[in-house]
This record gives structure tokens, C-alpha cells and sequence, in this order.
């Protein structure tokens, strides 16, 4: 048995894989060995998982530096991040080759193919941008106030669209179209709004990164992955299914802990 630990920047996931099974506990601790450390116990504790019948721990993330070689007695592999990433999305998906976009704190960007797994983009905006404009302008610290406030708001007081500027479509790009993020923001726009043009803005400037970073590596299909993964489905709902991307992306079952389900399928392989 392996049990995957993704150390990241606000939250700490473990799962373990088990006859086809998936068992999984998320915690939030600054401390990245005490991270690590509570979520195996918590993983332990919750499934009835004895220590002794854990092979090896495969941690990764920012924090898995921190770790020793045993974590809680069992022996810890440390799995380069990317390759992570690049496992647990494609795996997830069912894909050989595909462009694997982790949403957790930032925004990491990485290509599959069956020959090579390599980090090819990235942008600073991402769960941690979302939170610290939702504190700064709404006073909202989880992304489930966020977006609870989102589904009442209405983008048509922020946003300026392509039917703002143009009266209609512009050639292939729908009315619906941003053409600026908070370009129309008026005065009567409630918390509401803001917070659900904050996830939109969110969720487009990452969209349009990686459907470029696609076309430029040459990959079909796009994976996300991570926390923020569920707030492109939502914003697709919101818009009708109407911004240009959206028909390009992945979102498979368990998107959440893609990165430790890939850290534990690959020390697996290894």
C-alpha cells in the first residue's frame, strides 16, 4: 500500500490506493512536516489503515522539501512535483498525451506524452489570488462563501462584454465574450456580482493561458486539475457554455487530489 501526500501552499491532501479504491483527507496546517504528518494520521485514523501495511510515503509539493526520509516510521519518496501533476492528470483522464493544468494556490502548467513529462507554463494567478481579492474587496476568506455569493451575482453590472462594444459577435467570438474584466463595473453592482466577476476573471485568465499553452505544444486536450478545477464548470454553467475555450477542457473524477494520486502511481511504477 502507498499512500501520495501533496504538500502544497495552503492545504495538504493524502490519499491512499486501494484495490481500485480511493481514500482520500485533506487538512490545513502552515507547517508542511506537521501537515504531512496529521494527514497520514488522519488518513490512518478515518480508514482503519495500519501504519505497518503502508509501503512507502510518496510525497510531493513545495512543502515535501521539508520532509526527512520517514514520515511517522514509513519511508518517504519524494516525487518531483511536475511529474506529479503530469501523472495524476492523465491517469485521471484516461489520456496518453495531454496538457495537465494544476489550479491550486498558483497555477502550474504541464505537458504528457509518452515520451516525456516537462513543466511547460505557469501563471501566478490562482486559488491564492481568488481568496485575496475576495478578503480585500468583499471580506470572504473561503472559496465556498465566494462562490455561494457568486451563484446570485450577475456579470452584466462588471463585465464588458464583445455585444457592449460591438452591438453582437465578432467573428468567431460570441456576444458573451469578455472583452474587459470589472470594465463596465457600475455603481449598483451588489457583493454578488463582484464576487462572481472575481471567479470569472479568475477562471478566464487562466482558460485563455492554457488553451494557448496548448495550441503552442501542440496537445488536444486539456486537463484540470486541483481545488479550483470545480469553479471552470461552474463558470461554464453560468455562461451557458458560451466563452470560446470551454468545449477544450477536462475536468475527470477526482480532479481534486490529482497531484498526490500522481506522486503515489508513480512511486507505484517505480
Amino acid at each position: 500500500m502507498i499512500v501520495g501526500i501533496d504538500i502544497g501552499g495552503s492545504t495538504t491532501d493524502a490519499v491512499v490506493l486501494e484495490n481500485g479504491g480511493l481514500h482520500v483527507v485533506t487538512i490545513e496546517a502552515n507547517d508542511p512536516v506537521a501537515a504531512a504528518a496529521g494527514a497520514l494520521g488522519k488518513l490512518v485514523a478515518e480508514f482503519g489503515i495500519k501504519l505497518e501495511e503502508i509501503e512507502c510515503v510518496a510525497a510531493t509539493g513545495a512543502g515535501s522539501r521539508a520532509l526527512a526520509n520517514t514520515l511517522l516510521g514509513r519511508p518517504v519518496e519524494k516525487v518531483n512535483e511536475f511529474t506529479a501533476i503530469g501523472i495524476g492528470g492523465t491517469s485521471l483522464a484516461g489520456f496518453k498525451s495531454a496538457l495537465v493544468v494544476s489550479l491550486g494556490t498558483g497555477t502550474a502548467i504541464v505537458s504528457v506524452t509518452p515520451e516525456k513529462i516537462a513543466h511547460f507554463s505557469g501563471t501566478g494567478v490562482g486559488g491564492g489570488t481568488l481568496l485575496g481579492l475576495a478578503k480585500h474587496m468583499l471580506g470572504v476568506a473561503t472559496i465556498e462563501r465566494l462562490e455561494a455569493m457568486a451563484r446570485k451575482g450577475d456579470l452584466r453590472r462588471v463585465d464588458l462584454t464583445v455585444r457592449d462594444i460591438a452591438g453582437g459577435a465578432i467573428g468567431d467570438l460570441p456576444p458573451s465574450t469578455t472583452a474587459a474584466n470589472f470594465g463596465k463595473i457600475s455603481a449598483d453592482a451588489t457583493p454578488e456580482d463582484k464576487a462572481l466577476a472575481i471567479v470569472n476573471m479568475i477562471v478566464e485568465s487562466i482558460g485563455v493561458l492554457a488553451m494557448a499553452s496548448a495550441r503552442a505544444c501542440g496537445q488536444e486536450n486539456i486537463v484540470l486539475t486541483g481545488k479550483l478545477s470545480r469553479l471552470f464548470s461552474f463558470v461554464q454553467g453560468v455562461k451557458k457554455l458560451s466563452f470560446p475555450f470551454g468545449r477544450r477542457f477536462v475536468i475527470p473524477e477526482h480532479a481534486d487530489y490529482a497531484t498526490a494520486i500522481g506522486a503515489a502511481r508513480h512511486a507505484r511504477q517505480m
